[in-house]
């Protein structure tokens, strides 16, 4: 008797429970849904929140898109690596700025012109103090776009020499033959002197310069040089290697040899392998490297006292 009594109570207010439920969550979402505004800007509550799942989804799919990308055409051998690199960073940068204006459209309601508005004022902290970091970025697309170094290029910078591991939108990774990761600004390899040694032809000159004794015979160094750069690994036939006879120094003669190579990124191991070879041959062939030396005369002097003076104790 008691539970239908308390059956019929429960029945009785669960019009009122609903009614109360409906009451409380149409009032959560009035203050959701409540607007403030700042100037042309209107913002709440659930426009911030759909704004931030929009940001969320965007980075996704770009995320997502550039990888399916990048599996569709990995495989398509007549694509260079550099341009399939690109084209993935191309398409998941377009999605990530599309997302965001999305986003700015949902969180704040606002049109291009009020875009523009911000990125007008983004442009003033710029110019006082985000210059350099605006540099790298603009660099950043300077080199996706005209690709003068690409993803597998040996470049050296300054004293630094390495392969590209990356080019993000500010810094580039290049990895050196020990294997530590260089973070290079974008900027830097737009406005500075860079080496970039797979660039164009794939085949390149390495001169190697040797100055042997005054005294040498020039006929037998240059044919000695010629042999030394025939019998080398990842050095051409064609052109054939080259001797140059530069000028004549203080106390050696001084030569250049010239050899060429389809793997230009092994040039510091191309010229030690011939220094090697070079070494070899002049010990072969008794040929003298040059040597500083210097000539003492005296005029006017007996060699008698001259001897004297030498062999005389110090005091």
């Amino acid at each position: 008797m008691a539970m239908l009594v308390l059956m019929n109570f429960q029945a009785g207010n669960l019009p009122f429970l609903l009614q109360d439920s409906t009451a409380i969550v149409a009032q959560i979402w009035s203050y959701l849904t409540r607007q403030f505004t700042f100037g042309r800007i209107t913002v709440s509550i659930s426009s911030v929140i759909i704004g931030l799942i929009v940001v969320i989804l965007t980075i996704l799919i770009a995320r997502w898109s550039s990888a399916l990308i990048e599996r569709r055409i990995a495989n398509r051998r007549h694509i260079d690596p550099g341009l399939r690199y690109t084209i993935c960073r191309l398409v998941k940068y377009v999605i990530i700025t599309v997302g965001i204006l999305v986003a700015l459209k949902q969180a704040f309601a606002i049109d291009l012109t009020s875009i523009a508005v911000i990125f007008t004022a983004l442009s003033v902290g710029i110019g006082f103090g985000l210059q350099y970091i605006a540099a790298d970025i603009a660099s950043g697309f300077i080199l996706l776009f005209e690709r003068p170094i690409r993803i597998g290029d040996r470049i050296t910078i300054g004293e630094d020499e390495g392969d590209v591991q990356s080019i993000n939108l500010r810094t580039t990774i290049v990895t050196t033959n020990d294997r530590i990761a260089i973070i290079v600004p974008n900027s830097k390899l737009v406005t500075q002197n860079v080496v970039n040694w797979s660039y164009g032809d794939p085949r390149a000159r390495i001169a190697i310069p040797v100055s042997v004794a005054d005294d040498s015979d020039v006929d037998l160094v240059t044919d000695t040089l010629v042999q030394a750069g025939k019998d080398v690994q990842n050095v051409l036939m064609e052109p054939q290697p080259q001797v140059q006879f530069l000028k004549f120094g203080e106390y050696s003669l001084d030569f250049r040899l010239l050899v060429w190579t389809n793997l230009p990124r092994r040039h510091m191991q191309i010229r030690s392998d011939i220094n090697y070879r070079i070494a070899q041959l002049f010990r072969d062939r008794a040929i003298k490297l040059a040597t500083p030396t210097q000539e003492l005369r005296l005029k006017n002097a007996a060699t008698s006292d001259f001897e004297s003076s030498l062999l005389e104790p110090r005091r």
